[in-house]
């Protein structure tokens, strides 16, 4: 049985003061519930004129074009395709070379609809797959994420498996991930931190559908970016019979988006290109229903207080402000999974109105001696080497008698140069004394001797 759901309860407009239809997702077996294509011009949720105008602009750079491979460029289906060609050639902006079939001809620019194009390219530069409104995206999106699965603890445990974390880190980690509230990890570097949030991301199942871009009057926002989203391939599954899926949207796996010290403020808004006339959707709007980690806070070239000042309120109300070139602000959702890390002082990167609205903290210790020892057992057990108990109690010995702290990274760091010293030797990997003095001395350096 095939449902069809209305995703847009209310009527919104396109910025051309006409409503928007509702954007529907329909159940297709298998495959889940997709977007389905417009049938009519009226039903694709952006006015008609910038269609026409996007199609306009591909004739443009092109000497002839078939319908159906417009079609395919602009993610639109064959019969819109041919509709907005008629309309084109009624207005004399192309002409019609032949006919081959219902909804299949050969179109070539004339040259008033050159001129015309050139006036466009001069106010966006955009030519790709047709853009959806910003009201279809953000009912879309929301609707979707009523849908997709929690991870439940038993697959939080098992993404995390590879971690010897204390049993309140596993906890509330686990916590955060369910109810999709923030996470603030700190402590001091090398405690597992940044492997925590990608591991944490693995637990987060589930799949949906992003635009390819967003359409404001004559303005394009590119949303799908390979950088940052997986797509699923949809082709090869099986369809119902009759049922076209709205090309101008792509299934992906929940996204992970990751930045750190090369974070500037120009990146927390909508970017501009003057070359390319479209803009740039910033890293966190593209992790929308995915993960968005910020490592090394504190790190970045801005300070800590624009970033705070910057999102301290998308927090709160799980929204957010884009600003276009002529100061038009659009609401957009912020529904993402942030996840924060730092080495620093908490109190001097932190306030204390930003640290109320984190859902979650987690302090991020040097490991103590028996974890340390269960760390280093664990991955030389992965490299399929075993150290003997009396080799690793005088590691822990060493670092007591020189007062060194100990680092949840260490472990893994001394096995690998263990590894660089008997390959170097021509030797199986071994842990001994001898090996882990080498791997000591030329990991740590011997200033404390």
């Amino acid at each position: 049985m095939k449902m069809t759901y209305d995703v847009l309860g209310a009527e919104p407009t396109t910025g051309y003061g006409g409503p928007v239809p509702p954007s529907r997702m329909i159940e297709m077996g298998e495959q889940g519930f997709v977007p389905k294509a417009p049938t009519e011009l009226s039903e694709a949720g952006v006015d008609p004129e910038v269609l026409l105008d996007l199609t306009l602009k591909l004739a443009y750079t092109v000497p002839r074009l078939t319908t159906q491979w417009a079609a395919e460029k602009l993610c639109l289906p064959l019969q819109l395709m041919a509709e907005l060609f008629e309309q084109l050639r009624a207005d004399q902006l192309v002409d019609m070379l032949g006919h081959s079939g219902p909804f299949k001809s050969r179109f070539t620019i004339t040259g008033r609809g050159s001129e015309r194009a050139r006036r466009l390219f001069e106010i966006c530069g955009y030519v790709g797959p047709a853009p959806v409104s910003l009201e279809s995206y953000t009912t879309n999106l929301d609707w979707q994420f009523q849908h997709l699965p929690d991870p439940t603890q038993q697959q939080v445990e098992d993404a995390i498996s590879d971690l010897v974390l204390p049993d309140h880190v596993r906890q509330v980690s686990g916590l955060a991930m369910q109810s999709r509230r923030s996470l603030f990890l700190f402590g001091p570097p090398g405690n597992g931190k940044t492997a925590l949030g990608h591991l944490l991301h693995d637990a987060a199942g589930g799949d949906y559908w992003i635009p390819h871009c967003i359409g404001i009057g004559q303005n394009i926002i590119r949303v799908f970016d390979m950088e940052c989203h997986e797509p699923i391939d949809e082709m090869g599954k099986p369809r119902e019979r009759g049922v076209q899926i709205d090309r101008r949207w792509v299934r992906i796996r929940r996204p992970f988006v990751v930045v750190g010290g090369e974070l500037t403020v120009e990146a927390l808004d909508l970017v501009f290109s003057p070359n390319l006339g479209y803009y740039e959707a910033p890293l966190h709007f593209k992790a929308n229903g995915g993960t968005f980690l910020l490592d090394d806070f504190g790190c970045q070239r801005i300070p800590p207080e624009t970033i705070l000042n910057r999102w301290i309120h998308p927090l709160e109300r799980g929204i957010d402000f884009l600003t276009l070139q002529t100061g038009q602000q659009l609401e957009v959702p912020f529904r993402q999974m942030l996840i924060v890390s730092t080495n620093l002082d908490v109190n001097k990167v932190m306030t204390p109105a930003f640290l109320r609205r984190m859902g979650y903290r987690v302090h991020m210790a040097d490991p103590a001696p028996p974890r340390y020892k269960e760390i280093f057992r664990n991955y030389a057990g992965g490299c399929d080497v075993q150290v003997p108990p009396a080799v690793l109690d005088g590691l822990v010995d060493r670092y007591q008698r020189e007062d060194r702290p100990m680092h949840c990274c260490e472990p893994r760091d001394l096995v690998e140069r263990a590894r660089d010293i008997c390959r170097y030797r021509g030797q199986d990997l071994q842990l001994d004394s001898d090996t882990l003095e080498l791997a000591w001395q030329g990991y740590f350096g011997n200033d404390r001797e």
